[in-house]
C-alpha cells in the first residue's frame, strides 16, 4: 500500500441494495478511492447473525460484488475481498473477545437492543458479539477511517475504545480509527414515510427503490411517493421531511446541489419536480444496471481470489503481532 491512508467498510450480503445504500455509502466509497488506500469486504460472516437461506446467501454475495463493481469501485487500486475467506478476521476478533472487548460495551449497543427487541434472551451470541468482530475487520487493516452511517457510528467508537484499551495492556499494534459520516443524505428515508430509513421491507416495497428495479416500477415509486402539505420544492428538513429527501435523491442521483434544484423547480410544484426526479433515477438505474448485467459470475470469481491474497498478507501481518503480544506465538 502507498502512504496514503487507509479506509476499511464493508455490507452485509444480506438482500438486495437500494439507492439509500448507494448514496449514503457506495457512492462516498467511489469517492474515496483516489484519496485513500481502501479495503472494501463483503461482510458475509456478519450476515449469519441472524438465519439465512445458505444458497441464497451464496446469490446475494455475488449480486453485493457486482454492485459493488457497478458503483465504480475498482478492485485494481482497491482490495475487494469476502470476509470469510480471510480467516484472520474470526481469529483476531476471538483474542479481542479476551483481550480487550468487556461486557460493559456490548451491553451499551444499541443496536442489537433494536435487533433482537423483546427476543434478546433467544438471539444469537453472534448477534450480541459482532461489534467485536466488526472491531476485528477494522484494526486488522491499519485502518485510519471508517466510512459509516449513523446507526454504525457506535461500533467503530467500540472498535477505538477496544484499540487503546489492547495497546496499553499488550503492546501498541492497531491504529485507533476514526469514523467519517456523510452528514447530508447519509440516510435516505423511505418514499412512504420520510421519518423511517429507505428499507426493501416498505410499504409493500412502494417506500424503497432497489438498485436492480425495474425501470418503469421505479418511476411508479417516485411519483406515488408521499410529499409535504404545501407544494413548494424546498429543503427543510423540520417542516418539510418528504420533500427534502426527495431533494436528497435528486441532489446525489442528478449531480446537481439542492440548491440548483430548488431553483430549477422554483414556482412548479410538486407533480413537475417528481416527473423530473423519476428522470433522474430512470437515467441513474438504467446506467447502473447496464454495467452491473455486464459483469459474469466468472469474473467475481476471480476477482475475489485475488482480493482475498491482497487481503490476508495485510491481514496476517497483523494478527501475528497480536498472537505475539497476547503470548499464543
Amino acid at each position: 500500500m502507498s502512504d496514503k491512508k487507509i479506509i476499511f467498510s464493508g455490507i452485509k450480503p444480506s438482500g438486495r441494495l437500494n439507492i439509500g445504500g448507494y448514496i449514503g455509502a457506495l457512492s462516498q466509497w467511489v469517492e474515496m478511492q483516489d484519496k485513500y488506500n481502501c479495503v472494501f469486504c463483503v461482510v458475509d460472516y456478519h450476515a449469519i447473525t441472524v438465519k439465512q437461506d445458505p444458497e441464497q446467501l451464496k446469490t446475494w454475495t455475488m449480486e453485493l460484488v457486482k454492485t459493488y463493481l457497478a458503483a465504480g469501485i475498482d478492485y485494481k487500486s482497491s482490495i475487494l475481498f469476502k470476509q470469510s475467506d480471510v480467516s484472520a478476521h474470526t481469529e483476531l476478533a476471538w483474542i479481542l473477545n479476551c483481550c480487550g472487548a468487556r461486557i460493559a460495551d456490548l451491553n451499551k449497543m444499541t443496536q442489537f437492543k433494536d435487533k433482537a427487541g423483546k427476543h434478546q434472551e433467544s438471539a444469537t451470541v453472534g448477534l450480541y458479539d459482532y461489534p467485536v468482530l466488526m472491531a476485528s475487520d477494522i484494526l486488522l487493516y491499519n485502518t485510519e477511517i471508517v466510512p459509516v452511517g449513523e446507526d454504525q457510528k457506535q461500533h467503530v467508537e467500540l472498535a477505538r475504545d477496544i484499540a487503546r484499551r489492547f495497546n496499553k495492556e499488550y503492546a501498541e499494534i492497531f491504529k485507533v480509527p476514526e469514523a467519517v459520516v456523510r452528514k447530508e443524505g447519509a440516510r435516505v428515508m423511505s418514499l412512504q414515510d420520510p421519518t423511517k430509513k429507505m428499507s426493501k421491507s416498505d410499504e409493500a416495497g412502494l417506500g424503497c427503490i432497489e438498485l436492480l428495479d425495474d425501470i418503469e416500477t421505479a418511476k411508479k415509486k417516485i411519483m406515488r411517493a408521499v410529499t409535504d402539505s404545501d407544494s413548494v420544492v424546498k429543503y427543510d428538513l423540520k417542516n418539510k421531511p418528504a420533500v427534502s429527501n426527495l431533494l436528497t435523491i435528486y441532489s446525489y442521483l442528478g449531480n446537481k446541489s439542492v440548491k440548483e434544484v430548488e431553483k430549477e423547480y422554483d414556482g412548479r410544484g410538486y407533480g413537475d419536480f417528481k416527473k423530473g426526479l423519476a428522470e433522474v433515477v430512470a437515467k441513474f438505474l438504467q446506467t447502473f444496471q447496464d454495467k452491473y448485467y455486464a459483469i459474469s459470475d466468472g469474473e467475481v470469481m476471480d476477482i475475489l481470489s485475488s482480493g482475498k491474497d491482497k487481503a490476508a498478507k495485510v491481514a496476517n501481518e497483523t494478527l501475528e503481532k497480536a498472537r505475539r503480544a497476547v503470548g499464543v506465538r
